[in-house]
């Protein structure tokens, strides 16, 4: 899986969709576009810190950051679903409000629900992007969404709310378009605040168990516990502590006790055997540390 390609690949379609949104808002007046604008200039910006972030992370470590950069990713995701959500929600919640409140004529709705209709077309069209790098990468939906991968997920979840919100928008315009009324052009804006605001508190409650130190899944620690104790010089596992460092990226920390009699060089040849099996059964990671007891 490439996260780049899905990154870049969002960070284009959205600059047209700005363009094109803003443009109908500023002709038709509607606040329905104008959130739909609204919104792809904070997702242009989200996209952009979480590239920003995904060059971070791959910074080799240094004596400041021991076990690397990894958390950048985590770090520059939540920061990219504040604005990408809670500005944007606000942003299109005040919006659809005031229109409720005080509605302004709406002209040319046909334009702006032929700019609705193509933003959600945009937005599928993004949505299948993912589903295409995660079908190359042999990753399953239902495992990206499960993993620690934020960015990723963000922006796949980007997508479904854009595709959710412009479907709230579309219906509104359509309801403007029919009865004369805009304020079902506000109601349109405001139910798009409403879902960008719940998606979220959502993502960014998730980010923050990453930012504090997440541990491996439980059914994780269980399997490596069984491979680890298949080793003949070891005796008894103590204690097995892991914390994710990025979405590819964990730390693990063993206390393991080896069979009494064996030498020093044979202790740290088994460590040595157990550090590699670990790591080939489990790429992610990247950083193990044994601790003998006797």
């Amino acid at each position: 899986m490439r996260p780049q390609v899905i990154i870049i690949a969002t960070l284009l379609l959205n600059a047209a969709l700005f363009l094109f949104n803003l443009s109908v808002a500023v002709l038709t007046g509607s606040r329905s576009v104008l959130a739909e604008a609204i919104f792809t200039i904070t997702d242009i910006v989200g996209s952009g810190l979480l590239l920003w972030g995904l060059y971070l992370s791959r910074r080799p470590a240094s004596h400041e950051y021991p076990f690397g950069r990894g958390k950048e990713r985590f770090f520059w995701a939540f920061v990219s679903i504040v604005i990408t959500f809670t500005v944007a929600g606000v942003l299109a919640l005040t919006e659809g409000i005031d229109q409720i409140v005080s509605p302004r004529p709406i002209v040319h709705v046909l334009y702006a629900l032929a700019v609705v209709a193509a933003t959600l077309g945009v937005s599928i069209a993004s949505i299948l992007v993912t589903l295409r790098e995660l079908r190359l990468g042999r990753v399953t939906l239902s495992a990206l969404l499960e993993s620690a991968n934020q960015g990723l997920k963000s922006i796949f979840y980007q997508d479904v709310v854009t595709a959710g919100a412009s479907a709230a928008a579309f219906l509104g315009l359509f309801l403007v378009h029919q009865t004369g009324s805009a304020v079902p052009d506000g109601i349109g804006a405001a139910t798009e605040g409403l879902i960008l605001l719940g998606t979220g508190f959502v993502l960014a409650a998730e980010s923050r168990e990453y930012l504090i130190g997440r541990a491996l899944a439980p059914e994780y620690g269980r399997r490596m516990l069984a491979l680890i104790e298949q080793n003949p010089n070891v005796a008894k596992v103590r204690s097995l502590q892991s914390m994710l460092l990025g979405p590819d990226d964990a730390l693990l920390a063993l206390k393991i006790n080896f069979h009494d009699g064996l030498t020093t060089d044979q202790i740290e040849a088994a460590i040595d055997q157990v550090t590699h099996t670990l790591r080939s059964a489990y790429p992610i990671l990247r950083h193990i540390v044994i601790e003998p007891e006797s």
